[in-house]
């Protein structure tokens, strides 16, 4: 119970250390003296400006347009395009994110809890295989694996994303006592938007 408090606020002084350590200087020049605790209150400022420019109609295509800009700076491109389909993918608002839990037997592996991203169809000559893409955090919910099989090899837990989510970043621990699970079927249609 207190290791995570701890974690925590510890975590909250290295940032406001970190941000302070930035805007400190030039409030000092600027104001003439050190007020500790202002850099948080400008960015934490920042971030609410952001959001309220970004959640009208005028914001929202100025944001837009200063993103098409930034895109184009090769480095900034590699770098932020990647990122932002990954924030995306773990939001609950993204209809293209993570779909469902899903547990699957892999050989040497075991059976392996992942995250269905997307249902799709191969055609290798005869006909239509219905096929699940299958993302698999390794070190890190950020960090996995995409594995892909056969839609009716896999099976789908009463687990909801969220409780998927809890279940690896506590290495398991969150995992409930009893899990039911239903099979999929080769055809059908079993995603949760």
């Amino acid at each position: 119970m207190t290791v995570p408090l701890v974690i925590s606020v510890a975590a909250f002084v290295w940032i406001f250390r970190v941000v302070d350590g930035f805007t400190g200087p030039l409030y000092a020049r600027l104001l003439a003296r050190d007020l500790p605790g202002l850099g948080i209150a400008t960015v934490a400022l920042g971030v609410l400006a952001v959001g309220a420019v970004a959640n009208n109609m005028l914001g929202k295509r100025l944001l837009q347009k200063a993103e098409s800009y930034l895109l184009r700076v090769p480095v900034f491109k590699t770098v932020y395009s990647p990122v932002r389909q990954l924030v995306a993918a773990f939001s609950p608002d993204n209809e293209y994110g993570l779909k469902r839990m899903v547990m699957i037997e892999v050989p040497a592996r075991g059976v392996v809890l992942g995250f269905l991203t997307r249902e799709f169809s191969v055609d290798r000559g005869q006909g239509p295989e219905h096929m699940v893409a299958v993302y698999v955090p390794t070190n890190h919910l950020y960090l996995g694996d995409v594995l892909v099989f056969p839609r009716d090899r896999v099976s789908f837990p009463d687990l909801s994303v969220e409780e998927g989510m809890r279940v690896f970043l506590t290495g398991g621990m969150a995992m409930a006592a009893r899990v039911h699970a239903t099979r999929a079927e080769a055809g059908g249609d079993s995603v949760r938007g």
